[in-house]
């Protein structure tokens, strides 16, 4: 299962087109929200199943706060990031994802690109920005999440 993660378009649909043909054959992708108001074009773009959550600049009520799905032996939760404060810790996060079963907690909001691995915890990442990134080299970031027929999972920044 290869799955494209990006974060933080903020309307820009171009930028998602661009790291959608950058990443190569995929099998889903994940929107971690502040996606904007034509959320339905990124829906298509990838010609995968699409999940897409609400971010903080996002008014659109058909898009849900988390989502969670099982990949293999894995559960994946998630979120924008805004309502778990996770500027400030990644204890709201974690619980979250702790009380819905899952390993693997997505999200964006602050724009960096962040990978914490947790063997027998919650592995926590973030994409980045695909559009306004704010770490140190300004690189518009997105990620690959790899896992394979064992389970084992690989994770991959790139960037437009």
């Amino acid at each position: 299962m290869r799955i494209l993660v990006v974060s933080d378009s903020h309307g820009v649909n171009s930028v998602v087109g661009e790291a959608v043909q950058k990443a190569g054959k995929i099998d889903c992708m994940f929107h971690l929200g502040d996606v904007g108001l034509d959320y339905h074009e990124v829906e298509g773009m990838a010609g995968v199943p699409t999940y897409i959550v609400s971010g903080n600049s996002d008014y659109i009520p058909e898009l849900h706060k988390r989502v969670i799905i099982d990949v293999g032996g894995h559960r994946i939760y998630a979120t924008h990031g805004h309502e778990n404060n996770v500027e400030y810790t990644l204890d709201n996060l974690r619980y979250n994802a702790i009380q819905n079963d899952c390993d693997i907690a997505l999200f964006g909001h602050t724009h960096k690109p962040f990978l914490e691995i947790n063997e027998g915890d919650v592995t926590f990442a973030n994409p980045g920005s695909i559009m306004i990134p704010r770490q140190e080299d300004k690189l518009q970031t997105f990620l690959i999440i790899e896992i394979d027929e064992k389970d084992e999972v690989t994770y991959t920044f790139d960037h437009i």
